[in-house]
């Protein structure tokens, strides 16, 4: 049985969860937003940043996010983005699906991750992803306007934000967009910890 479709961000009290230029993507803004994912042992361990961390509820929940995704899609903002920033051995070990115009030949990382370039829309990606995935999850990973594509196209199931306590003023706006007539909301869990606030809803349509 196929599994579920779902994103997981980390979301400013004010709604945003990224800044809106490319080259503040990776910087002290978006790295406050962020921050409480850095100090966690799995995250560390999972990106070759030495051993140690933070062991938890905020640990089980980045370990258990990996776990659950069979494969991933996201687009190519966010490809472009992660292609300069992250390690040689992506962090995802699965199949990525990348939405896009630019045809490409797959990107084969060490680790596991392959990074495949579709160009035909995001409802083909994601077919890519479910048969990649098998019986584990898809994983939206970004960036937002993929997400708000996926959300309006009623192809999430399921949705988590870490909700952290920062303000950013600006930005892109997770739900800047959403079909808001066709979607409604169910709360699934809410768990606080010292650093976020772990919000997860499952999606129905109204």
């Amino acid at each position: 049985m196929a599994g579920k479709v779902f994103f997981s961000v980390s979301m400013s009290v004010d709604g945003f969860i990224a800044p809106e230029s490319l080259d503040d993507l990776m910087g002290p803004q978006w790295m406050e937003l962020q921050q409480w994912v850095f100090p966690q042992r799995f995250f560390r361990e999972n990106l070759k940043l030495g051993e140690g961390g933070e062991e938890g509820r905020d640990n089980d929940i980045v370990r258990e996010t990996f776990e659950r995704t069979g494969a991933s899609v996201m687009g190519k903002r966010m490809f472009d983005a992660g292609e300069r920033a992250w390690p040689e051995d992506a962090p995802f070990h699965t199949p990525v699906f990348v939405v896009t115009h630019e045809k490409r030949a797959p990107w084969e990382r060490p680790g596991g991750t392959t990074f495949h370039f579709v160009n035909d829309g995001i409802r083909p990606a994601l077919d890519q992803a479910r048969e990649a995935a098998g019986d584990r999850d898809v994983r939206i990973a970004g960036g937002g306007a993929t997400i708000l594509e996926y959300l309006n196209a009623g192809l999430v199931d399921e949705f988590s934000i870490a909700l952290a306590p920062v303000l950013f003023g600006s930005g892109i706006r997770l739900f800047e967009g959403v079909d808001a007539d066709r979607l409604a909301l169910e709360p699934v869990r809410t768990e606080p910890s010292p650093r976020v606030t772990h919000l997860t809803y499952a999606i129905r349509k109204r």
